[in-house]
């Protein structure tokens, strides 16, 4: 099969290096970073070669293929180099789908596809054999090595779509576009819109994508480049013949005049937000034929994932909420969305060229104080410094929670929804989130 090279030791790159040993590559893993050592003795026990805190390029401009973490941007030198050399780069993605005949959902967005690629894998796994894989659990090829499900819901970032050639699913789902990870982008919204549509690319008429009509990023981008896909739009302001919409509080999705009626009264997850995530979710199994009652069930005894808008815990009346996952100002837009009492908010991270100004009303409204947890919060003191009374700037987690603790009053709301990134003082978002938990559980 050649010589695969992967670049980045982390659970993609893991499970990819291992299918492609399984498919008879000779496979090499480098990672500039550390590899971490329940990746290292993975590697070890299966007698793959590797290297971690540096890239020997004598032992990767040699390869057939590069499979490269999303992580890695396109302009650094190496990638550079591997592209001039002519060798074909590869997502993780991109990789593990030629190994697999399943039935493929795939869902991006700039927000919400956590939360719907995991609503749909609730409601599918009822009816179906399905994986759920991408950017959440283990690794997509990891998945087509040990089980290979007929079904896979994977939720994919544009990092990963930017590095496909071939990959096509047979339902593909666009939650919404907002402006994030433009720093990949050269600052050109119009370059992270392309990236997003290439989840699309692929499709025949055979296939299928579900978007959001009232999102008019999406549907001016679908007028001014068509795609071949089977179109199935939702909408929560416009009624629709072939997709899906909400009427009061019935979400009425039809396909080829297979007409289904869900109640939302009954959902655990609030905000509008949700209902559209639900809308979405509903309309993949609606299409691979789930019984209502199971579509039903399923929708209404969904609990959302964790670090999105996740409840920790109540302490002298305060309701301490996780929403770590908000990584960028639309995210961060539906939490303070959402809240219905004067609200503590901290936020702040690596900013990746945000613009606040959409925040603002929400500030006047319902945000009492903020606490800016960053390296660097010098945009966020400028940006709100004159909207609010309270406003302290923290780099530890336990001090932000013990300074929202002592300001917060009986009835507020405490919310972690940082709208930036986490990699200045965390390893991740998920870090940053059970850092904020574990604080509050200390109070």
């Amino acid at each position: 099969m050649g010589r695969l090279v992967v670049l980045g030791g982390g659970e993609s790159g893991v499970g990819t290096a291992l299918l492609g040993k399984e498919k008879g590559f000779d496979v090499f893993v480098s990672d500039k970073g550390k590899i971490k050592e329940k990746y290292k003795q993975v590697l070890i026990h299966n007698a793959i070669e590797w290297e971690d805190e540096m890239h020997t390029e004598l032992k990767i401009l040699n390869a057939d293929l590069v499979m490269k973490s999303p992580g890695i941007p396109d302009k650094v030198p190496l990638i550079k180099r591997i592209r001039e050399r002519g060798i074909k780069i590869v997502s993780e993605i991109e990789f593990a789908s030629t190994f697999t005949d399943a039935t493929i959902i795939g869902i991006t967005g700039s927000n919400g596809k956590t939360t719907t690629a995991t609503w749909t894998h609730h409601i599918l796994k009822e009816a179906l054999h399905v994986g759920l894989a991408g950017n959440i659990g283990d690794s997509f090829a990891k998945q087509v090595l040990e089980e290979d499900y007929k079904n896979y819901v994977l939720e994919i970032s544009s990092f990963q779509l930017d590095d496909i050639i071939d990959f096509k699913p047979k339902i593909a789902v666009i939650t919404n576009i907002t402006p994030d990870h433009l720093d990949r982008y050269n600052y050109e919204f119009q370059n992270y819109i392309d990236s997003k549509f290439r989840i699309a690319m692929n499709q025949t008429k055979d296939d299928y994508l579900i978007y959001d009509a009232d999102d008019e990023v999406i549907t001016n981008h679908l007028k001014q480049h068509p795609v071949q896909s089977t179109l199935l739009p939702f909408s929560l302001t416009t009624p629709i013949e072939n997709g899906a919409y909400l009427e009061k509080d019935k979400i009425i999705i039809t396909i080829d005049n297979n007409k289904i009626i869900m109640p939302t009264t009954n959902l655990k997850l609030e905000g509008l937000h949700n209902t559209k995530n639900a809308m979405a979710a509903s309309t993949v199994a609606h299409l691979l034929k789930i019984r209502k009652q199971t579509i039903r069930e399923s929708l209404e005894n969904f609990h959302g994932v964790e670090h999105r808008l996740e409840q920790v815990l109540k302490i002298n009346k305060v309701q301490y909420i996780n929403d770590s996952k908000a990584t960028n100002v639309n995210a961060t837009y539906y939490a303070l969305e959402s809240m219905d009492a004067p609200t503590v908010w901290i936020v702040g991270g690596e900013d990746k060229g945000n613009n606040y100004a959409e925040l603002f009303p929400f500030i006047n409204e319902k945000v009492k104080a903020i606490i800016c947890l960053g390296v660097d919060n010098e945009m966020l003191l400028h940006t709100f410094g004159n909207m609010v009374d309270i406003i302290v700037e923290t780099q530890f987690m336990s001090e932000a929670v013990k300074i929202a603790y002592k300001v917060a009053e009986a009835g507020d709301n405490v919310l972690l929804s940082p709208a930036c990134a986490s990699f200045d003082l965390f390893e991740n978002y998920e870090d940053r989130g059970r850092q904020f938990k574990n604080a509050v559980r200390n109070l």
